[in-house]
């Protein structure tokens, strides 16, 4: 699919992004496991979490949308913590890595083998480090290369470990801590920063023991989880775009309602405040543990900066938009410590810097860093997103201040999170 996309002269409405996708994804994994069913406002109509219902499917849980106060509400019949059965053939994860990595900690203590498996994106990403810990548990895994999918779990009585993450993952943290929901004794995870805490949360929620401390995390195995009312605050990953479009461009007044506002995922905000960003917090409230909030967003003049050790690794999915700030703000940016950005959906590195080129823009980049110089300006062009969600996404705002209209190849890709993202594109274009 082709989307065209014209300059904008302003930007102005209310901006409804769709459910956070990593709560998503989670609340389908726990609400399956969990005794009786669970009510799930607001799940994300991204592909990638429906790849996680699609699993849980084959897995044996059944889910029905249904309609509650005139709205979509998704309504999972939870099979209890030993209530899955063996899948008739492989789990497809599709384009989704979060799938893949979180599922495997549940697949792990199944009292079956099941393959796990997604797109040619996926088959590329590395999991040794989640096969490292879940085998130290008891699991047996083959992989490819002994690294790469498809996997193959042979499911086993799992034990208790103390496991300290060589590199801060959320992915690998909430694998470890879903196996260790199984596990006979207590798992602790300990990681070298603090990442989102999701996993925590949605656990305490649906009943299970855990003892959460700074970048330390504790599991009790055995415990029964319970089906409940659950409500997916807005994607603060999908509003970065609108974010970001409103500060650079030069007329703007944005509304983005009902954003997550979990303190492990707001550095993105603290980024663009330092910057001098113009976001004013209009309301807070706490639901199912997360915190939602309603932002006011304005046109801004941004200084740059550089981003580098754990804010990088905070604001790693955000890092494609910031660089189309970077190349309109006043003194540019430079992104350090990224080399996770290469096993991304796609090498993000190279596909940021093919499409700042393509635009006219100035660019330079090493093995785990891009820096790009500011007071830059867009030229018209064709724009590939490589098949990567984040990357069409960016390079539509950044399409939108270009001096004439770009079109952007495999747009589709949009859709792995938010497949509503070019509608409401247009709807706040003045």
């Amino acid at each position: 699919m082709i989307e065209t996309i014209a300059p904008a002269g302003a930007l102005h409405g209310v901006v409804s992004v769709p459910g956070d996708k990593s709560i998503s994804h989670r609340y389908a994994m726990l609400t399956s496991i969990a005794e009786g069913d669970s009510k799930i406002h607001n799940y994300s109509t991204g592909e990638d979490c429906h790849s996680t219902l699609s699993c849980m499917r084959a897995l044996g849980v059944e889910h029905q949308v249904s309609e509650m106060d005139g709205r979509e509400v998704l309504v999972v019949m939870g099979k209890g913590i030993h209530g899955l059965r063996a899948p008739a053939g492989p789990l497809d994860v599709g384009n989704s890595g979060s799938t893949i990595r979180m599922l495997s900690g549940i697949l792990a203590a199944q009292p079956f083998t099941t393959t796990i498996a997604g797109d040619c994106s996926v088959a590329k990403r590395p999991m040794r480090r989640i096969i490292a810990p879940l085998t130290q548990m008891g699991a047996q895994i083959t992989a490819n290369e002994g690294q790469f999918p498809p996997l193959t779990i042979r499911g086993s009585r799992l034990r208790g470990i103390e496991y300290e993450l060589p590199v801060a993952s959320a992915q690998v943290k909430s694998c470890v801590l879903l196996a260790g929901l199984y596990a006979e004794g207590e798992t602790a995870v300990s990681e070298p920063v603090t990442t989102r805490d999701h996993t925590e949360i949605a656990l305490r929620e649906l009943g299970a023991d855990v003892d959460l401390q700074p970048r330390h995390v504790r599991i009790r195995g055995g415990a029964t989880l319970q089906g409940r009312e659950l409500a997916v605050p807005g994607d603060l990953s999908s509003a970065a775009f609108f974010l970001i479009a409103a500060l650079i461009s030069r007329d703007a007044d944005l509304i983005l309602a009902n954003v997550g506002l979990n303190p492990t995922r707001t550095a993105l905000l603290d980024v663009l405040r330092g910057m001098g960003g113009n976001i004013k917090l209009l309301d807070f409230h706490q639901t199912n543990g997360e915190l939602i909030g309603t932002l006011q967003v304005h046109s801004s003049k941004l200084k740059g900066g550089v981003i580098e050790g754990p804010t990088t690794a905070a604001v790693i999915d955000e890092i494609p938009i910031l660089a189309i700030l970077g190349a309109v703000s006043e003194e540019g940016l430079l992104v350090k410590d990224a080399a996770e950005l290469r096993v991304k959906e796609t090498d993000r590195i190279e596909a940021i810097a093919s499409n700042l080129r393509r635009m006219g823009v100035v660019v330079n980049t090493t093995q785990n860093s891009i820096q790009i110089p500011g007071r830059q300006s867009f030229r018209a062009s064709e724009i590939d997103s490589f098949g990567d969600h984040r990357v069409a996404m960016a390079f539509s705002v950044a399409a939108l201040m270009a001096d004439g209209p770009c079109t952007i190849q495999q747009a589709e890709a949009a859709s792995v999170s938010f497949p509503e993202f070019y509608t409401t594109l247009r709807k706040i274009v003045v």
